[in-house]
This record gives structure tokens, C-alpha cells and sequence, in this order.
């Protein structure tokens, strides 16, 4: 006889301890609160095999653990951080800060403005660019009132789909969402084929009850992302990316959807990390599993797809790796043909894209594979313009610093690595990690021009915080004094320019006299060769402890909290130390 699993609730908890500790220079975080989601069991009409062959080569839909998107309708800027002028730039709207006790307090020695991030924010003032402004196809139509958005028209709740399997709104949905706090925290959670909206800003035992959960029939949802452009206090965009290559455009606040890429018209591929582009209401990219990225727009009907050029725009090098081919232009943002989607179609691989990330100018792309590759991407110009190799394995997450000025990868080598996108070279290895990274994250309210605070997670259920400053690095031992010497005496190369093949063996060197705008304007793709451990830097983490009994998914930063989540549906809310945050901590 078989037995139909049934869905539970969530459940919340308050572990306490040393255990349930974080102990690091600033002060004690604390376990504050241990939210528990339930995994629903596979839908009725599925197969389930109680007894899997760990040697069967049967596809197995795939999953993603326990993803989040944080969401306050008012933002609160970070406290006891002062902004620093930034020479007029307007490239990203990105403030700059440093840390400090009070208004009255002066700077230390150590937080004097660096000439690097003066270069680097006046050589690219300007406005945030738009994906596809010089295509007026792509240019939304302007009526008597103003510009005319669609909506989605289908009632969740009340939809027969058969993608969607229940749908179970709280009994005080309605009330609870115009009367929350528009400075509350809502947490949108996807674990398997459930998709949750949560407030964890609410009292104790409210915060494990959701606001509306969403089972669907045979997807699993892998991603999700909020649209920041169209947020207001009775609207919010979320799309999300299925195991079926579905995608859904959800309006949060109205229980509306539409679903785009439907039966797999345009992509057959499950889609395993979807973002909204910068500063765009309706367009959106999501990345397959086969190794392409897609750019959508959430307001055209969907065709079948017929790629428009197959031929890639560069060349790979003698000796790059026969399943990793440059960018291939399928179908470009410059097209004529903009009736239907997909608005642009980029293939970067032949392996899975495992995470993707847009910098905070909104002019580059930074993508991580199944087989070990980093890609810088202009993805305004459809342009790749470097390529870097892990120390092994592939990557899994790749996230930007908040200046913009570095980007952070982890993956299967166990290492967080950091790469400079202005010098085009990986500037330091972090060990500490026992198994594959699975997020890294910046914590931006412990960030300033110099000093930076970053956190990751990974499969051995360890949480690590690291503090990185760049004069805080040293060479390793290996390398002797005659080699410091004979490499530094290199004249840098002028980026941008010359090709890996052309120096196989050249390790790419800062060159203060050129800007971060020059250094990746160029005409060439720089393909980058492995760095050996002996040459690079390492930084040792501030702390380093196993904090779940699961596998770690996710990682994020917040004023008040810390937030983890495991693969098994655990959010833990670890509370910052009360005292302020001072400037000299960081060193």
C-alpha cells in the first residue's frame, strides 16, 4: 500500500548556547531565531523510488536547496557610515562609505581616500546605462498617459493550471499586507516545488507562518529575484526560474502570474539562476543549464526560436579547453526582430551556468560554470572580455564588492577566491572551507573604500567571515625575494590588448596609471592561465564554524541580522553584536 506524504507547516525555534554563538572581532552574534520550512513531499501523480540506485544515470530533476530574496519596501541606509564624495560620478549610484563611531569623529590613517577608487569613479561618470537603448524596438511605446505597463491577468488562487498544484494563502493575507511595516524584512524562499513568502519582521511565532505558499505540480523552483525598479508599497515583481524551464512572472501584492517560456517553447533547459537587468522593468536574464543566457522580456509573447548567428564572435586559444567556447551571439539585443521573445540569446558554454551577477555600474557580467570558468562579460556591447580558470573543479557563486572593484568566486576547489576586475588578475586564495562553497556575499554595512567584510557558506555546513584589506596581503613564503623582483620589474601589459596565447606563462600586474574603464575597453579577450598557489596570496578567515547540521545553500547580510539557510529548509537569524560598529576594526 502506498502512503501520500502529506505538506506541514513550517515551524520556528530558539536555540540556545556557545553552539548557537559567532564569536569575531566586532563582538558575539547570537542564534535569535531558527526558522524551519517544510520540504513538501513530490506531488501525488510522481513516481517516488524508495530505494534510488546511487549508480543509475536516470535524470534526476534538479534542485537548489533553499534560495532567499530579502525585500523592504523602505531600505534603511547603513548606520554610523558616512558618505565620501565621489567626484561627481553618477556611474552606478553607488554610494561609497566608511565605518566610524559618531559624526564628530575623524578618520584614522588608515581610511585616506585611494587614488585607485578616485581614478576609478571619475574616469566612468555618466549616467547607469540601459540594456538595448539604441534599439528603439526595445523601447517601450509612450501613450497620453505616460508609458503603459502590462500585468499579469491570472489569479493564483483561483487558477485550474496544471502547473500548479495548491495554493495556500494565510487567513490574514489581506490584512497582514496592507498593514505590515513598510520597513519590516520579507523573505521570498524557494525549496523544491514549494515557493514561500514570509515576514521576518514579525512577532516569534509569526515569522515561521507564510503569508502565501505556492506548491507546484512537477517543477521544482531553483530561482527567483524581485524587481527593485517597479517595488512600491502595493506592487512587487518577482519572477522565477523551474527544474521545466518555466518561468513565472508573479505580482506579490495582487496574486497574479503569467508564465513565460511555457512548455519550453523558446529553451527546453531548466534555468538555474534568473536576475531582473539593472534599472529595467521588464526584461530580465535568465541562465539555462545548457550553458546559455537568455534575456526575456516579461511583457512579449513568447515564438519559437530560431537562432539568428551561430558564428562566435572570438576565437579560443591553442590549448583552451575543447568544451569551453567564448560567446556565441545566438540572437542579439541589436536585432530587428523584436516581436516576440527571446529579446537576446548568448551562448557561453557547453556545461551548466551555476550563478551570475551584475556589477554595480551596471556594465559587466560576471558568470561562473559547471567547468571552472569565471567570464567578465560587457554584456551592454555583447562583449567577453575575460576568462578565468578555477584552481580546480568548477564554480558555483560569484558575487561583485559594493565599489565594484572586486568580484568574489567559490566553488568545488573549496576556496573563495578574489579577483580584481581593474588589474584583471585573482589578487587572493581564502582556504578554510573543507567542501564545495556554495554563496558568498558581501556584508556592505561592514564595507568602506579600503576595508571590506565578506562571508561564505558551503557544503561542510561551515559559515566563514573574512576582513580583506589590500595592503593586508603578503606573497607567499615560496616565492623568493630574487622572483619578487624579476616579476615586478615587468612593464604591465596594456590590458585589453594582448591575448593570453601570446604570454602563456605573464601574470598580469596592477598598473595604478591605468583607470578601470581603460583596462577592460579593449579589443582582445584576455584569457587568464592558472595561478599557482605558490604565487598567490592567501587570507586566512576571522572566523570559521559549522553552524547547521545540513548542508549550507544561502548566505546574506542585513543591519540587524546575519542570515543562513541550508539545503534542508533551516533560515537562521544570527543577531549582530549590539555595540557599534567602529572604524578600527577591520585591519
Amino acid at each position: 500500500m502506498t502512503t501520500i506524504a502529506l505538506d506541514t507547516s513550517n515551524t520556528i525555534g530558539h536555540p540556545s548556547g556557545p553552539e548557537y554563538q559567532l564569536a569575531v572581532g566586532e563582538g558575539i552574534y547570537i542564534l535569535q531565531d531558527d526558522v524551519h520550512l517544510a520540504t513538501p513531499p513530490p506531488h501525488p501523480s510522481e513516481h517516488t523510488n524508495t530505494n534510488p540506485n546511487p549508480l543509475s544515470t536516470a535524470p534526476v530533476r534538479p534542485t537548489a536547496g533553499v534560495r532567499i530574496s530579502l525585500f523592504r519596501t523602505n531600505p534603511r541606509k547603513p548606520p554610523h557610515l558616512y558618505k565620501i564624495a565621489n567626484l561627481g560620478s553618477t556611474r552606478s549610484n553607488l554610494a561609497t562609505f566608511s565605518i566610524k563611531e559618531s559624526e564628530k569623529e575623524s578618520r584614522s590613517s588608515h581610511e585616506t581616500s585611494s587614488d585607485g577608487l578616485a581614478a576609478h569613479m571619475a574616469n566612468a561618470a555618466g549616467r547607469t546605462p540601459v540594456f538595448g537603448e539604441d534599439n528603439v524596438l526595445l523601447t517601450p511605446a509612450v501613450g497620453k498617459d505616460g508609458v503603459k505597463r502590462k500585468k499579469p491577468k491570472t489569479n493564483i488562487v483561483k487558477s485550474n493550471s496544471s502547473f500548479i498544484s495548491r495554493v495556500m494563502p494565510h487567513e490574514t493575507m489581506t490584512k497582514h499586507i496592507h498593514e505590515y511595516n513598510p520597513e519590516g524584512l520579507f523573505a521570498f524562499a524557494n525549496i523544491n516545488r514549494a515557493f514561500q513568502w514570509l515576514d521576518l519582521s514579525s512577532n516569534y511565532e509569526s515569522k515561521a507562518q507564510h503569508i502565501i505558499k505556492i506548491l507546484f505540480a512537477k517543477a521544482n523552483m531553483l530561482c527567483h529575484d524581485i524587481n527593485l525598479s517597479t517595488k512600491g508599497s502595493n506592487h512587487l515583481d518577482i519572477i522565477m526560474g523551474a527544474s521545466t524551464a518555466d518561468i513565472m512572472w508573479f505580482e506579490a501584492f495582487s496574486q497574479k502570474y503569467a508564465r513565460i517560456n511555457k512548455n519550453a517553447v523558446i529553451n527546453p533547459s531548466p534555468i538555474y539562476q534568473i536576475r531582473w537587468l539593472p534599472g529595467s522593468e521588464n526584461l530580465f536574464l535568465a541562465a539555462h543549464m545548457d550553458g546559455t543566457l537568455i534575456v526575456y522580456d516579461k511583457e512579449r509573447d513568447d515564438a519559437a526560436f530560431v537562432p539568428e548567428e551561430t558564428n562566435p564572435l572570438v576565437s579560443l586559444s591553442k590549448g583552451s579547453s575543447p568544451d569551453h567556447r567564448p560567446l556565441q551571439v545566438k540572437k542579439s539585443l541589436n536585432s530587428r526582430n523584436q516581436k516576440s521573445n527571446p529579446v537576446a540569446s548568448w551562448k557561453i558554454s557547453n556545461h551548466r551556468i551555476n550563478d551570475f551577477a551584475f556589477s554595480p555600474d551596471c556594465r559587466h557580467l560576471a558568470v561562473v560554470t559547471e567547468d571552472g570558468y569565471l567570464q567578465i562579460i560587457d554584456y551592454l556591447n555583447e562583449q567577453l572580455t575575460d576568462i578565468y580558470p578555477s584552481y580546480y573543479g568548477g564554480f558555483i557563486c560569484v558575487c561583485w564588492s559594493p565599489d565594484g572593484k572586486y568580484i568574489l568566486t567559490g566553488g568545488q576547489d573549496d576556496l573563495v577566491s578574489i579577483w580584481s576586475l581593474s588589474e584583471r588578475r585573482l589578487v587572493a586564495r581564502c582556504p578554510g572551507h573543507h567542501s564545495w562553497v556554495s554563496c558568498v556575499a558581501f556584508d556592505r554595512w561592514r564595507c568602506d573604500e579600503r576595508n571590506y567584510r565578506f562571508g561564505s557558506v558551503g557544503e561542510d555546513r561551515r559559515l566563514l567571515l573574512w576582513d580583506f584589506n589590500v595592503g593586508m596581503l603578503h606573497r607567499p613564503k615560496a616565492l623568493s625575494v630574487r622572483q619578487r623582483a624579476s616579476i615586478s620589474s615587468h612593464a604591465p601589459p596594456p590590458l585589453g590588448r594582448n591575448r593570453a596565447e601570446s604570454q602563456p606563462t605573464m601574470r598580469f600586474r596592477s598598473n595604478s596609471n591605468l583607470t578601470a574603464a581603460e583596462s577592460v575597453d579593449g579589443e582582445g579577450l584576455l584569457e587568464h592561465p592558472v595561478e599557482s598557489r605558490t604565487r598567490t596570496a592567501e587570507l586566512p578567515p576571522v572566523l570559521s564554524k559549522i553552524i547547521d547540521d545540513d548542508p549550507l545553500s544561502w548566505l546574506g547580510f542585513e543591519e540587524d541580522y546575519v542570515i543562513t539557510a541550508c539545503a534542508h529548509g533551516h533560515i537562521r537569524l544570527w543577531k549582530r553584536p549590539q555595540e557599534t560598529i567602529s572604524s578600527g576594526l577591520i585591519v
